[in-house]
């Protein structure tokens, strides 16, 4: 069942059982008011008769043996009036047998001749007023104000529902609405949906919903983009990988030595771009990224050092930095690392590639300086870009696109400069975890302390 009917039979119901309860309740309050009224209307009359009696002297109704005063017939209503001896003074009907006669004081009911008739008896002094009315007059009396009063009653819960069945669609129609711009839409569409004429309720819900086709098109869009780069920038060392096994297998003595030996180079490379194309998808795809151990300033440096080729043309100045970084080891360590082998391979030996640590309030700096050729202004803003390569030197191109991931997903950031005497100035700034107040940092395991970005 849709929303609408549900809704619709849940109201109806409810409204349909709530006026039905107030009609029970107000047509039984209604019969017993009428009955009380028609009672206290057989009461008055005997009382007024009896008023008019009282006027008369006593002996009058002593000496009374005339026949019985007959008084024309009344719809609905009867009265006797009865002398002290029992003799009939004055009636309405004449042909009451059984009805008038013999009451005791007070209220009944009786039935003559299949005939149900409400008695009111009254005594005044000597005298004794019978008055009473017909049960079928009183009730058809009654159906007549019943009916008169039910039939705007019964409008009234027709307009209700008609009411609340326009009010129902028109109040879910935007609901509607959605449901068939949704029904029609293709399974393979990702474009947004219009919220602009939804109302309120149904704002957070699109949003949400639009939010949700952005990601999926954002990952259809990262699994398109690794896809492509893993085809286009695998297949030159898998090429060379299998040119120079093929040689190797050709040759005997050094040169096959020096084919394998190639062939392991280009292992290695390939390995290289599929780490970095892995850690650009992880990076870009903003999945959790364990914390592990504790990211501590002078371990990212060590750890970035004992993988480089060539840690003899590096020089490490200034302080050591006792510093924790807010960022896994591992990814500020290959950070660290790929600006290191960035500066390494642009850097012709023996020239070297100064490190330098530094601590502000922005958080720690690694400063990368190289030797090298450097780039001009103009190529600045390419050189984190991907497979952006100067000239046609070694490397994936992905290094630096890299480590400007790393530092957009952590709050850090990188920034480059030219030497005035020629190379390259790296500085990457992390955020540094800090405790609250002066303390320092807390041991492994520790509560997790503030965050403080550059």
């Amino acid at each position: 069942m849709s929303l609408q009917r549900r809704l619709l039979a849940t109201l109806g119901l409810s409204l349909c059982l709530l006026w039905g309860a107030a009609a029970a309740w107000l047509l039984r309050d209604l019969h017993r008011q009428w009955a009380t009224t028609l009672d206290q209307r057989l009461a008055a009359s005997a009382r007024m008769v009896a008023a008019l009696v009282a006027q008369l002297p006593a002996d009058v109704w002593e000496r009374g043996s005339g026949p019985a005063l007959s008084i024309p017939s009344s719809t609905g209503l009867a009265c006797q009036v009865s002398s002290p001896r029992g003799q009939i003074i004055a009636r309405t009907h004449g042909a009451l047998p059984g009805v008038l006669d013999g009451n005791a004081p007070g209220f009944g009911e009786r039935t003559v001749d299949g005939e149900r008739w409400r008695v009111f008896t009254y005594l005044h002094g000597r005298l004794r007023i019978t008055t009473a009315d017909r049960l079928v007059e009183r009730e058809a009396l009654l159906r007549n104000v019943v009916l008169v009063a039910v039939l705007p009653f019964a409008v009234a819960l027709v307009g209700s529902m008609g009411s609340l069945w326009w009010g129902v669609r028109s109040g879910l129609r935007p609901l509607e609405q959605l449901r068939r711009t949704l029904g029609r839409r293709h399974p393979e569409a990702l474009a947004p949906v219009e919220a602009a004429a939804l109302p309120a309720e149904l704002q957070p819900l699109v949003t949400t919903l639009n939010h949700l086709l952005a990601r999926i098109r954002e990952t259809l869009a990262r699994e398109q983009r690794f896809t492509s780069d893993a085809a286009h920038e695998l297949r030159t060392p898998l090429t060379a990988i299998k040119t120079h096994l093929q040689v190797a297998r050709r040759v005997d003595g050094a040169a096959a030595a020096v084919a394998l030996g190639h062939a392991e180079e280009g292992v290695a490379r390939l390995q290289r771009t599929l780490e970095q194309l892995l850690t650009l998808a992880r990076l870009e795809g903003g999945q959790p990224w364990q914390e592990g151990a504790p990211a501590l300033a002078e371990d990212v440096a060590r750890l970035a050092l004992s993988d480089l080729s060539a840690p003899q043309r590096l020089l490490r100045s200034g302080p050591a930095i006792h510093a924790r970084l807010a960022i896994p080891r591992e990814l500020a360590a290959t950070a660290l690392r790929n600006l290191l082998e960035n500066a390494l391979r642009h850097t012709p030996p023996p020239s070297t590639v100064t490190l330098q640590l530094s601590r502000d309030a922005e958080g720690v700096h690694f400063r990368v300086i190289d030797q090298g050729p450097g780039v001009s202004d103009d190529q600045l803003p390419y050189l984190t870009q991907r497979f952006w390569r100067q000239g046609t030197g070694a490397g994936s191109g992905l290094g630096l696109a890299v480590v400007a991931a790393i530092a957009a997903r952590f709050g850090g950031r990188l920034s480059f400069g030219r030497r005035p005497g020629g190379g390259l100035d790296v500085r990457l700034t992390l955020p540094e975890r800090t405790c609250r107040g002066s303390a320092p940092p807390p041991p492994d395991g520790a509560a997790p302390c503030d965050t403080r970005a550059g």
